[in-house]
C-alpha cells in the first residue's frame, strides 16, 4: 500500500509498505479521505510526541474517514463507513489502509460526504473543549488567535454559544475573510505587540473575556495572557512546539489572574460523543466546512501536501488528502 513516511524532521514522502494486520478488538480500514492537522505539522517539524524517525507508516495523520474491510471486533462489520479517531501518537491515517482499535472508531451513516466529514475529527476536539466553557457566552467578548481550521471551528462554536463579539488575530488575508463567514466580527491583521494594542482598542482597554490560542507557538502562548482581561479565561488549544520546557510570560499570567486550561482526551470520551456531534453538524449542514478545505492532494504527493500546509501560500487553509 501507499503510505506517508516522515523520514526525518520536516521531511515526508510517500512510499510502498506492507498492509498492516489487525488483531482482536481492531478493524482494518481502507482510508477514503484524510486531512492534515496543524498538530501533524508540529509533530513532523519539531518531533513533538514522535516515537522516532523514520516514523511509523502513515504517522502522524489522524483526521480520516474510511471503510472497514476487515473486522475483528463485535462492534463493526465489513462495509461500515467510519471516522477514525486514534490518539495522535498511535495515528496512521496517511496510508491506503490503517488499523484502529474499536474504541477509537465511530460508525457513520452510509450516505455521508466522505470529503467533508473528515473534518468532524478536528471539529469534534473543539466541541469537546467547549464543554469546559459556560453554557452561554452571552455578553462576552471572545478572541481567537489564528484562523487555521481549528480557529475557524472556534469562531463557529463561540458564535453558537452566544458570544456577543468575536475578534480574530490572523495575518493572512484569505483566512481573515473566511473567519468573517464563520462568526468573526472584527479581524486584526497584525501580530505581536501591535495585535495586543489592537485588542485593547477594540475592548476599551480591558482585553477579551475569553481568549482561544489556536496556533501553538511559544510567542502566542505568552501573548494570550496579554490579550485577556483581568480574571478572564484562556484556552490553550494549540499543541506545544517542543517536548522541551517552553518559556512563557508567567509574570503576565500571574498579574492577569487568568484561568487557563489545555485540551487533550477527546478520543477517550465515552461514546465519542463530541465527534458524533461534529459529524451530525457537518452532515446536517449546520456548518458548511467545504470552504475550509482549500486544496486536495493525492497521497502519492504527500510531500507537496505538507509543503502547502507548511508554507501557507495559494490560499491554503486545510489540505485534504485523497486516495483515488
Amino acid at each position: 500500500m501507499r503510505a506517508a513516511i516522515a523520514v526525518e524532521r520536516g521531511v515526508v514522502r510517500c512510499d510502498e509498505v506492507e498492509i498492516p494486520r489487525s488483531s482482536v478488538g481492531e478493524v482494518l480500514v481502507r482510508t477514503k479521505a484524510a486531512s492534515i492537522c496543524g498538530s501533524d505539522l508540529h509533530m513532523v517539524n519539531t518531533g513533538w510526541a514522535m516515537h522516532a524517525f523514520p516514523a511509523m507508516a502513515g504517522h502522524p495523520g489522524h483526521e480520516a474517514v474510511g471503510e472497514v474491510v476487515e473486522s475483528r471486533s463485535d462492534s463493526f462489520s465489513e462495509g461500515d463507513i467510519v471516522l477514525t479517531t486514534p490518539h495522535i501518537w498511535n495515528s496512521r491515517c496517511f496510508a491506503d489502509f490503517q488499523v484502529v482499535d474499536d474504541a477509537h472508531v465511530l460508525k457513520l451513516d452510509a450516505g455521508v460526504d466522505l470529503d467533508t466529514v473528515t473534518l468532524a475529527q478536528q471539529l469534534g476536539t473543539v466541541v469537546y473543549a467547549a464543554k469546559r466553557l459556560p453554557e452561554s457566552l452571552e455578553g462576552q467578548t471572545c478572541l481567537v488567535v489564528g484562523q487555521g481550521s481549528a480557529g475557524l471551528f472556534w469562531d463557529f462554536t463561540l458564535r453558537k454559544l452566544g458570544a456577543e463579539k468575536i475578534i480574530s488575530i490572523e495575518p493572512l488575508a484569505w483566512r481573515r475573510e473566511l473567519g468573517m463567514s464563520y462568526g468573526v466580527d472584527s479581524s486584526i491583521d497584525v501580530t505581536g505587540d501591535a495585535a495586543v494594542e489592537a485588542v485593547r482598542d477594540l475592548t476599551n482597554g480591558a482585553g477579551a473575556d475569553l481568549v482561544i490560542e489556536a496556533v501553538g507557538t511559544t510567542p502566542t502562548l505568552s501573548q494570550a495572557f496579554h490579550l485577556v482581561r483581568d480574571e478572564g479565561q484562556v484556552v490553550l488549544f494549540g499543541l506545544p512546539e517542543s517536548e522541551d520546557p517552553v518559556p512563557f510570560d508567567y509574570s503576565q499570567m500571574f498579574k492577569s489572574r487568568a484561568n487557563a486550561f489545555t485540551v487533550l482526551g477527546s478520543q477517550d470520551e465515552p461514546g465519542l460523543t463530541s465527534y458524533s456531534e461534529a459529524a451530525r453538524m457537518i452532515s446536517s449542514g449546520e456548518i458548511d466546512v467545504e470552504p475550509i478545505i482549500s486544496h486536495r492532494v493525492n497521497i502519492s504527493d504527500i510531500d507537496k501536501a505538507f509543503a502547502l500546509a507548511n508554507d501557507r501560500v495559494d490560499g491554503a487553509v486545510k489540505i485534504g488528502i485523497t486516495f483515488d
